[in-house]
């Protein structure tokens, strides 16, 4: 087994403002495939699992749903040591009054030590990235994709949700994109050089050099002008993870305040949508003390927005392009050694800077949930495997999607990738027919071939 992840920020990631806040939302959306897994389970009391239960959010969810069972729903929580979390000990105590729930600690990749015995569904929500990124990388993950069918009974259940990767056959497929938004080329400048230095990805090979170019130059990413639009190729794969760390850190630099204003980025008021099929919503938010946003810029913010009891509410188009201008201002200041910007700015990149969220195609995904379970132990013959049609699919995220959409000239898609596998015998064909014929509407012909061949040789 693999031991502590390497670089895994305890205290960022148990920061009241990140995991008790900013990790503890769409708690629907992470117990979603659990309660379907749940209603499948024929256990007279079923056991679950839910590894890096964050802020407890899904927890809650669960307690709800639990209620409504007839059955008593036994619930362990693993979560990596040193991680604490007020809201999730407030979820555990919620949960307790309809069900049992209990929280031990240790690394995802340790389950088949943490759990006694053989339970019905596991649940991973966000948590394969931090496998990857501090865990191993790939053979972090394939460890844990190897231990999974062990610790569930056949035909127990697997959840998995995290960063949908790209629609593309390879992360390392070659693209070019230009960028003209100096917020962006800061951004690519600040953060980039150190995610291929610090980070764990995958991006290597030769073929996944980034190549800048600047008035037809060629410059190095740490160099870019902010004031010149550049023209940037590289792997497909990189220009998503600083689509997404170019949110998270957004989100961070937000939460903060010291940009002078703090949208409400959780709970009703987050959700005020003007028309939510097109991602356009108002934003609320509160001034703040800090001085870096200029009086005339705060005059002018504040002329658009509207008072909404003790706050303000401002369309989301224009408080996106507020907050451009001023989150550039804020990595300028960061790059140029200002110390209330360099602590904010570090922290975020102390969290998550070296982290890797896209690290497989669905395509990859699925087929190595399929192929490293089968190989899981010589004496037992089960597959992990989505049986239904319906138990592969993505959730959007809207808003994140019509900004970058506004910035980028081609963006990726935002979203989270869902997917429920089941723990199939190998002797049950019937229901792995129909695991194949699911994969078959989704994966490529080389994937199905490759699945198919370990199959064979197993059986």
């Amino acid at each position: 087994m693999i031991g502590a992840p390497n670089h895994f920020a305890h205290v960022h990631k148990s920061a009241a403002t990140y995991l008790d806040v900013a990790a503890n939302d769409h708690g629907d959306e992470k117990g979603l495939l659990v309660y379907r897994a749940l209603q499948r389970v024929e256990s007279p009391e079923p056991h679950l699992v839910e590894i890096g239960p964050g802020g407890g959010a899904a927890v809650d969810y669960l307690a709800t749903r639990a209620a409504e069972e007839p059955r008593p729903v036994q619930l362990t929580l693993v979560e990596a040591p040193g991680v604490s979390s007020t809201s999730l000990t407030d979820a555990i105590g919620r949960f307790n009054t309809v069900g049992s729930c209990v929280l031990v600690h240790g690394w995802a990749q340790d389950i088949g030590r943490l759990l006694r015995e053989p339970v019905d569904v596991i649940s991973a929500s966000a948590l394969m990235h931090e496998v990857y990124s501090y865990g191993g990388a790939y053979s972090g993950l394939h460890t844990l994709m190897r231990t999974l069918p062990t610790v569930l009974h056949p035909y127990g259940y697997f959840v998995y949700r995290d960063v949908y990767a790209v629609a593309a056959p390879s992360l390392h497929e070659r693209v070019m994109q230009s960028y003209s938004s100096q917020s962006w080329l800061q951004f690519w400048r600040m953060f980039v050089p150190h995610y291929l230095r610090e980070g764990t990805h995958p991006y290597h090979h030769h073929d996944d050099e980034v190549v800048a170019r600047q008035n037809s130059r060629i410059v190095p990413v740490a160099e870019l002008d902010t004031r010149v639009c550049a023209v940037i190729e590289g792997p497909v794969g990189l220009f998503r993870e600083v689509q997404r760390h170019y949110i998270t850190c957004r989100d961070h630099v937000w939460r903060s305040g010291i940009l002078g204003f703090r949208p409400v980025l959780d709970g009703p008021l987050s959700g005020d949508w003007i028309d939510f099929r097109t991602g356009h919503k108002r934003v609320h938010y509160t001034l703040t003390e800090s001085d870096r946003m200029p009086s005339i810029q705060r005059a002018n913010v504040l002329a658009v927005s509207e008072p909404f009891d003790d706050h303000h509410v401002i369309d989301g188009d224009i408080f996106d392009a507020v907050s451009d201008v001023a989150l550039m201002a804020f990595m300028s200041a960061a790059e140029q050694g200002a110390d209330d910007c360099v602590r904010t700015w570090d922290s975020w990149l102390t969290r998550e800077g070296r982290e890797t969220y896209a690290y497989l195609t669905v395509d990859e995904l699925l087929s190595a949930f399929a192929v490293h379970s089968i190989n899981a132990h010589p004496t037992q013959d089960l597959v992990l495997m989505p049986v239904s049609a319906d138990d592969v699919f993505t959730r959007d995220r809207r808003y994140y999607n019509r900004f970058l959409t506004h910035r980028l000239s081609n963006p990726l898609v935002d979203a989270k990738q869902m997917v429920l596998f089941q723990n199939i015998p190998l002797s049950d064909t019937e229901t792995l027919q129909s695991a194949l014929g699911t994969l078959q509407s989704i994966c490529s012909k080389p994937t199905l071939a490759r699945l198919h061949t370990a199959i064979h040789w197993k059986g």
